[in-house]
């Protein structure tokens, strides 16, 4: 065998065993340049307007947790948060005049229902005997004109008599005696008669005045009806007073909810960190008047960093959660940060798209799809926080 024939054997047997070790040393891990570095990105807004008075923060700069950002002129809101205080006390004083006023309301009602009955009473009463009085009248009326049927009747006998009498006088048939006692009689007869008529007219004028009476204790029962029918609303009044001050307690719980909202409002003039991290994207300057939900900057917590690598689909038969993983950072030259697999996405990176495929219409052309998978950095691997989100890395991830 000559010497060339024995050279290209050895290469070959080199390619092949090269190959091999490539094959063996590849196998078992998924690799994709797609991936770049991720975190919480907090925006900050404010949550109230204003005239921003301090901004104690820098780009780039550490903060911690609750410390303060931006700084908003407070003197309206402490205002609004005043003159809460005072409607709030107002509407307490209001409320608890109006739960007193409820058992006086109560007491009152009872004594007026108990006081009309009492009226209704003495005035049914009083009508009884207006009643009685009219009847009684009107008895001493029809004896009155009795008498004076029987007066009349007298006079007219004795008138007659002393007409006869006057006759026989003049005749000589009777004596003069005779005569006078007629007249006598006569006279008296008719004064009588006139006396039977007054007592008539008397009697009369008293069925007036017991009309009279009468009337008046109908018109005062009337009244005290309506009086009883008006105290008989007594209940409906107590309703309306509980109502009040059930109205009342109502306002005091809405002023106090204003109250709180007034002490939110002064507190959100502080705009506090969420959490710690770098601040990052600051869009405010003192003196700047700023609106309600107005991006302020972000907060980025760089001790909670993790990878976002969009594997194919193809490459995730064998890839499970807990799987380890090698992060190369290009930023650093190819450093690795050591890692684990601790999640995959519930979908393919497309259908987060503003426009998902819809692959039922038009011509169909099959595309491999990325799936994300999120690769969290090991404890202590990134203690100096060098990575920032958005850089661009390597993943790969064993499966054996």
């Amino acid at each position: 065998m000559s010497k060339r024939i024995r050279i290209a054997i050895g290469a070959v047997v080199i390619v092949v065993l090269a190959t091999s070790a490539w094959l063996w040393a590849t196998a078992g891990r998924e690799t994709t340049d797609d991936a770049q570095v991720d975190a919480h990105v907090a925006p900050v807004a404010a949550r109230v307007g204003g005239t921003v008075t301090e901004v104690p923060v820098k780009d780039n700069q550490q903060v911690e947790a609750g410390a303060v950002l931006v700084a908003i002129d407070p003197r309206d809101y402490q205002v609004a948060l005043d003159k809460a205080r005072a409607e709030l006390a107002t509407a307490e004083a209001d409320a608890a005049a109006a739960r007193v006023n409820v058992p006086i309301t109560s007491t009152t009602a009872t004594s007026n229902v108990s006081t009309a009955q009492g009226g209704v009473e003495q005035a049914q009463a009083a009508i009884d005997a207006a009643q009685r009085g009219v009847e009684g009248a009107t008895a001493r009326v029809a004896t009155a004109q009795a008498r004076q049927r029987e007066m009349d009747a007298n006079a007219v006998k004795t008138a007659k008599d002393v007409e006869r009498f006057k006759g026989l006088l003049a005749k000589d048939e009777i004596p003069q005696q005779q005569y006078d006692a007629a007249v006598a009689a006569a006279d008296a007869a008719h004064a009588a008669a006139d006396s039977a008529r007054a007592q008539v007219q008397e009697a009369q004028a008293g069925i007036s005045m017991a009309q009279s009476q009468l009337m008046q204790a109908k018109a005062g029962a009337a009244q005290a009806s309506a009086q009883l029918q008006t105290a008989q609303t007594g209940p409906q009044q107590v309703v309306a007073q509980r109502a009040r001050a059930s109205s009342a307690d109502a306002r005091v719980m809405q002023q106090r909810a204003a109250v709180q909202q007034a002490e939110l409002n002064v507190q959100y003039t502080t705009v506090r960190a969420p959490m710690r991290g770098i601040v990052s994207k600051k869009t405010v300057e003192v003196g700047q008047v700023v609106q309600p939900g107005q991006p302020l900057m972000t907060v980025i917590p760089l001790e909670e960093v993790w990878v976002t690598a969009n594997f194919k689909e193809t490459q995730l038969e064998n890839m499970r959660a807990g799987q380890p993983a090698t992060i190369e950072v290009d930023a650093y030259g190819g450093r690795d940060f050591k890692g684990h697999v601790e999640s995959l996405a519930a979908a393919t990176g497309s259908r987060f798209s503003l426009l998902p495929p819809e692959n039922a219409t038009g011509n169909f052309v099959k595309v491999v799809q990325r799936i994300p998978v999120r690769i969290a950095i090991d404890e202590k691997q990134d203690a100096q926080q060098l990575l920032r989100p958005g850089m661009s890395v390597t993943a790969k991830v064993y499966t054996r």
